[in-house]
């Protein structure tokens, strides 16, 4: 009986002892998991809804419901001008649709430099700025930088004429906007074409300015790159004189010493002796 009675013990103690060591690894296994689960949280960003296209849309054309969703976007990194909401994008109505100003990619953000207003087209009037009017200026292929001008790009203005019967060119505007070129507003036209004229952003004492500019002179275009931050005054200027280096001689008077003479008749001749001038 009673080596029966140690067996039971031994045994009752072994299967306690596995017992007490399972529930270790299932504790240490749950702890683990755990801690996993909370580093995967605290990974997490939060997010909000902003509107994408469903599919690639171009210029001109009008963004309905179907062209348009929403996905999860984390906060943080939200483009600014991204619409967020469908009160937001429609908030004129379901039915007063927004024009696309720019080609948008599948799954791109819809932002509201890419889109006119509810209800607006893609005109000229959508492009300008508060204040701001649409002046144009006649080019060709030299003055309008080979046909390489594309609605968004920026240029500096030169106006060449005459001033004081000197031939001059001089810088009259920089980093203005072009708004159109010819009768295209469409800033996505990759290929080169020679225009006729372009549709610069300014304001009303630069449209006077650049009138009168027009009237009296030439206009020429210089294209301003993309990246391109630099600050340039204008009022920068060259005539003739100094395009070939030359310098104008200065005159200068030299004055004489006064002679006085007498005359005098020797015979039928009369003869000019110089003598010291007295006051």
């Amino acid at each position: 009986m009673r080596l029966i009675f140690v067996l039971v013990l031994m045994l009752g103690l072994g299967l306690a002892g596995f017992a007490v060591y399972t529930a270790k690894g299932f504790i240490e296994t749950k702890e683990n998991q755990l801690a996993q689960e909370r580093a995967a949280a605290a990974k997490i960003v939060p997010t909000k809804d902003v509107y994408v296209t469903t599919r690639r849309v171009e210029y001109g054309e009008k963004l309905t419901e179907k062209d348009i969703k929403t996905i999860a976007w984390p906060e943080n990194a939200i483009p600014e001008g991204a619409f967020t909401s469908h009160e937001e994008f429609f908030s004129k109505g379901d039915d007063v649709l927004r024009t696309v100003l720019r080609t948008m990619e599948n799954g791109e953000p819809v932002m509201e430099v890419k889109v006119t207003g509810p209800g607006e087209d893609a005109g000229l009037t959508s492009r300008l700025g508060k204040g701001m009017r649409a002046f144009a200026i006649r080019v060709d292929v030299t003055t309008g930088v080979s046909g390489f001008l594309r609605p968004g790009d920026r240029v500096d203005i030169y106006w060449s004429g005459s001033i004081n019967r000197k031939d001059v060119t001089r810088l009259i505007d920089t980093n203005v906007p072009l708004i159109a070129v010819d009768q295209t507003a469409n800033s996505d036209r990759s290929s080169a074409a020679i225009a006729r004229n372009v549709t610069v952003e300014v304001s009303p004492v630069q449209v006077a300015a650049l009138a009168q500019a027009q009237a009296t002179g030439r206009l020429s275009l210089s294209l301003v790159g993309a990246q391109d931050d630099t600050i340039v005054e204008a009022g920068i200027e060259v005539d003739q004189t100094e395009l070939l280096g030359i310098r104008e001689q200065e005159v200068i008077e030299v004055q004489e010493d006064p002679v006085c003479t007498i005359r005098t008749r020797r015979g039928a001749e009369v003869v000019e002796i110089p003598i010291q001038c007295t006051n």
